[in-house]
């Protein structure tokens, strides 16, 4: 029998003895693979293809050799390393039975230049029907199997526990409805050593192709992981103001996540954070400026995709301009396009210019741009359509407009923005008819299914449009090298390697490096850094997270006390204070009325400035818009998050160990609205 797929050149091969095996091709030839060269080195991958249009990864009896040693040299395990000579190679693989090949050219950068010429590597792919697998695996897929792909179910708990093993009867329902991806959760990834083993089995447990396992590990105050690395979120990158620096960030936690099996981060967020009574995003955004935004997460989005792990840019078109949390209610933004396009639109757009793999949707309507309205099934009433199931958004702008051809996938389909007025397969319905090629966290796994596959059948989604976001989902797969290994590695050598990447001394420094780059220095009335003798004393005072504060503080400086107080401080708390040398409190808000003068939170640190001789410090543990509330302290920082680092960061500032350089990445307003400090204010020593 000779080969169904004969190389020009190369002469016949002999039949594959597994019968269902119809071809050997290298990854890298697929159109949609990435290749990367990286230390002139260049990792192949082999992947068999089956009768039935799937195709798994091969690493067993397979032969490399390379036509032009000068050139290129190939190991036994696919990695080819260019020897800097000019020319070119083929690379050839074969299993005895298949084979197939890829060029890899070394060629002057200048061929005019005097002297000894630069050479850069180039691979070159084959271009053959051959390699057009993702067509090929569509059109053999089961209408369920296409569904399947689609679906992003989370598994938080299963009968009241915590899910942090597979069991059984999700293995089951994986198989059932043959799904393409699972997101995790705090609750499901509680060390390294069994992060790595749920996501490895996740992968087993997935069919034909690989699975997305997903997670939101922004960084800062959406950190998912419970072992490893706590970097500093998105609003401290900003101040930091060094795409280097959030390149870094990103590329670390994308090592730590690729190290444990999470090939998918639904992260950076976009969001231009330019309200400041927003609840949701806040900290969660670089900044209030659509520059700093989109250079910024493009950084991030950089440094986590070249660590392997799929970016997802949030939350489109923006949910920076909002008041109201979309876990809680439908908020609106107002604006016309002409804006949306300058300020909201403006990171997404760059970030598609940029090839981000995928985009997640908003549960916020944006009434200019489509201006339908349906039938709350909450209260009967009226209501815009929100971005997540709306056409003329995720269609019409983005696919469109924008030129986006990348993965949609939509935000949480159990938040209350969705789950109050849309019945859950409803939302899935009109989610799919919009555009989207993921629907994430379905309320009802076989109900959001069943209703899916109905409405395929019915004609009312077209199996077209199913097969479209299929072709895109497996197109990431491809390119990211998400799919399923002939011979899984052994969960002992993933757990090895995983605890040695995660939490590693290196990804601890550059989370250190962050924190400090960050610490913004607001105000000081000649108050900081802090000059005090060993013996005078120094009093930390506040309730949220103040521990962690007293902590670092009391590292520093051994005469320090601690006063927990959430409100207004009695009097024997008040005589505490009349011999200190400094008082340094700390606020924590995350809402607008947390930061209100009225707030007993507020009330004690105006106490404390009115009534307290001492001079005073305040610090912003995670929200820059605290001094709003307390505009008369002596000196404040803002630091932007509650994780260890910053603690530390923000402690070696107050005590000039480490020089505050971060600039505001947000415009703070006074109680009136208008401008207290300016985006862009820092002060340093």
């Amino acid at each position: 029998m000779i080969s169904p797929f004969p190389i020009a050149g190369m002469g016949t091969v002999k039949a594959a003895e597994d019968a269902s095996i119809k071809d050997l091709i290298l990854l890298e030839n697929v159109p949609e693979a990435s290749v990367q060269i990286e230390d002139n080195q260049i990792d192949l991958s082999a992947l068999h293809v089956y009768e039935e249009g799937h195709f798994k990864l091969t690493a067993d009896n397979l032969t490399w050799q390379s036509s032009n040693t000068n050139v290129a040299k190939v190991d036994d395990d696919g990695t080819v390393t260019l020897t800097g000579q000019p020319g070119r190679s083929f690379i050839t693989v074969s299993d005895s039975t298949f084979e197939d090949r890829i060029a890899v050219h070394m060629k002057p950068d200048n061929p005019s230049q005097k002297g000894k010429p630069s050479f850069t590597g180039k691979v070159i792919k084959q271009n053959s029907d051959r390699y057009h697998l993702i067509d090929k695996a569509v059109a053999s897929m089961s209408l369920k199997e296409k569904i399947g792909q689609m679906l992003m179910p989370d598994f938080r708990t299963w009968n009241g526990k915590d899910v942090t093993e597979l069991m059984p009867e999700i293995e089951q329902l994986i198989k059932e409805y043959h799904l393409g991806g699972v997101i995790l959760f705090r609750e499901n990834v509680v060390t390294t050593e069994q992060t790595a083993k749920l996501a490895a089995t996740y992968q087993r447990a997935s069919e034909k192709y690989g699975m997305l396992v997903t997670i939101d590990q922004e960084g800062g105050v959406i950190t998912r992981l419970q072992s490893g690395t706590d970097m500093p979120g998105n609003m401290a990158l900003g101040a930091a103001r060094s795409t280097d620096l959030t390149y870094d960030v990103g590329h670390a936690i994308g090592e730590e996540l690729n190290a444990l099996g999470i090939n998918m981060n639904l992260a950076p967020v976009m969001d231009v954070n330019n309200n400041p009574d927003n609840p949701v995003i806040g900290v969660r955004s670089f900044g209030g400026s659509p520059e700093l935004v989109a250079d910024m997460g493009i950084a991030y989005t950089k440094g986590l995709q070249n660590a392997g792990v799929a970016a997802t840019a949030k939350h489109f078109p923006g949910h920076g301009d909002t008041a109201v949390d979309s876990h809680l209610g439908l908020p609106e933004v107002p604006h016309d396009k002409e804006r949306l396009k300058k300020v909201e639109l403006y990171p997404f757009q760059q970030a598609m210019n940029e090839n981000i793999d995928a985009i997640m949707t908003a549960h916020v309507t944006f009434p200019k741009i489509d201006d339908k309205k349906v039938t709350s099934k909450k209260d009967g009433t009226k209501i815009s359509l929100p971005a997540t199931l709306s056409r003329k958004v995720l269609t019409g702008l983005m696919r469109e407009e924008m030129g986006y051809d990348g993965l949609i996938i939509t935000d949480a389909l159990n938040m209350n923005a969705i789950s109050d007025h849309f019945g859950s397969v409803d939302a899935a319905i009109r989610a799919v008819k919009a555009g989207t090629d993921i629907v994430l966290m379905p309320v009802g796994l076989k109900e959001v299914a069943d209703g899916l596959l109905d409405a395929v059948k019915s004609g009312e989604i077209s199996e077209k449009r199913v097969e479209a976001s299929v072709e895109r989902i497996l197109a990431l797969k491809v390119k990211r090298k998400i799919i399923k290994p002939e011979t899984p590695a052994p969960v002992d050598d993933i757990v090895k390697n995983a605890k040695e990447v995660v939490g590693s001394e290196d990804h601890k420094q550059v989370e250190q490096e962050a924190a400090n780059q960050s610490i913004t220095l607001v105000k000081n009335n000649d108050t900081l850094p802090l000059d005090v003798s060993d013996e005078e004393k120094v009093v930390v005072v506040g309730s949220t997270y103040i521990d962690r504060l007293y902590e670092s503080v009391k590292e520093r400086h051994a005469s320090t006390e601690l006063i927990r107080a959430s409100g207004p401080l009695n009097d024997e708390q008040l005589a505490q204070l009349e011999k200190t040398s400094a008082v340094i409190a700390g606020t924590y808000t995350s809402n607008v009325s947390g930061r209100s003068k009225d707030s007993a939170q507020m009330q004690m640190m105006n106490q404390l400035i009115d009534e307290v001789s001492a001079p005073f410090i305040g610090v912003g543990i995670r929200n820059p818009y605290d001094i709003m509330a307390y505009p008369k302290a002596d000196a404040y920082l803002a630091q932007y998050g509650f994780r260890n680092a910053s603690f530390r960061a923000a402690a070696a500032s107050l005590f000039g160990e480490n020089n505050p350089t971060g600039l505001l990445p947000v415009t703070i307003p006074d109680a009136d609205g208008h401008v207290l400090y300016e985006y862009g204010h820092g002060l340093s020593y």
